[in-house]
């Protein structure tokens, strides 16, 4: 940074001589104020909030061990060192299943997936906003497995994690064990190991095995058109379900005929084809996220999105208790 003092500088230079000596040493110069550190952002209950900068998630590996519908909690064991980590599941949680959404009834207990958590107290690391499946991270992020080895008598594939064009390499050396419950697919139709060859490029569904890093393949999809016959089966089983018990959301506002509702991502097909004055039905929801009462009619206010959420006004045809800000909601379009 360029300097402002050098004139001054040079004025003491010449005045120096005429001045008499100050035995008082001078006082050390006062050090610029330091910004004040950024708080961490934390997990609201009643809100959605993902934090995701430097030490606000831990996106974890790990081995499902336990789900419960009821209170939305489960356990996975960290696959890096084999501590069984317990968590929450935040309402508007992303739960990413064979690369579409999905809900806990989807995921097999063994299932290898990420955990992103986040902190309820320091050191707490509980709350969780999503579970990403193995097929979910690689189709989001283009990557495949490239077939180095091949044993057949031992079922084994020894396999290189990188983008299709090779040009990133995430990691080499991966072991992919199958066994007499794994199945292949080629242009979605089921396969056999005997059509793997060196130089293929495919992806993967795994479980482990109790401990260490042990990737067993449930599933083996040797090209894309296998993966993208699963997702849409997965988009299917979602937008049913989105139907049946309704998209879900926070309660902003409930007083009297006004209601105001954050819709979660999960529910984008429903909220996001909704517009002033179309009728829909909403009713309140609890932990679990099953209804807690019978649906009402309302009329939309407004819905307009923000940021992957939808915020929507409401007007009751009539009061309608149940109702609590912060607490759930789920919503059906009238048709």
């Amino acid at each position: 940074m360029k300097s402002i003092l050098p004139h001054f500088a040079f004025a003491a230079l010449f005045a120096a001589p005429l001045l008499a000596a100050d035995p008082t040493p001078a006082a050390p110069a006062t050090p610029a104020a330091t910004a004040p550190a950024k708080p961490k952002l934390k997990i609201i209950p009643g809100q959605v909030i993902v934090p995701t900068n430097p030490g606000e998630m831990r996106r974890i590996w790990g081995e499902l061990i336990s789900l419960d519908p009821k209170t939305r909690t489960g356990k996975f064991r960290n696959e890096s060192d084999d501590k069984v980590m317990s968590f929450t599941i935040m309402p508007y949680a992303e739960l990413l299943h064979h690369a579409a959404n999905g809900d806990l009834q989807d995921f097999r207990v063994g299932e290898r997936a990420i955990f992103r958590l986040h902190e309820r107290e320091p050191e707490e690391w509980v709350w969780l906003t999503y579970i990403q499946d193995q097929m979910n991270m690689m189709n989001g992020h283009k990557e495949y497995y490239r077939v180095d080895k091949i044993d057949p008598e031992k079922g084994e594939l020894t396999v290189t994690q990188m983008n299709f064009e090779t040009n990133f390499i995430r990691e080499e050396g991966i072991l992919l064990e199958t066994d007499k419950d794994t199945r292949y697919w080629k242009d979605g139709a089921p396969a056999k190991f005997s059509d793997l060859k060196i130089g293929d490029r495919l992806r993967t569904k795994t479980h482990g095995v109790g401990q260490g890093k042990t990737k067993v393949c449930w599933e083996v999809f040797l090209d894309d058109a296998s993966l993208l016959k699963f997702q849409s089966e997965q988009k299917a089983v979602h937008s049913k379900r989105m139907a049946e018990q309704g998209a879900p959301g926070y309660v902003d506002k409930a007083a009297d005929k006004d209601l105001q509702l954050t819709m979660f991502r999960e529910g984008d097909e429903v909220w996001k084809t909704l517009k002033a004055g179309q009728k829909v039905k909403v009713a309140s929801a609890g932990v679990d996220r099953e209804p807690t009462a019978t649906p009402v009619t309302a009329t939309i206010a407004t819905a307009q999105a923000a940021g992957g959420l939808g915020k929507l006004s409401l007007t009751l045809d009539e009061p309608a208790a149940g109702f609590a800000v912060t607490g759930l909601a789920r919503l059906w379009p009238v048709k």
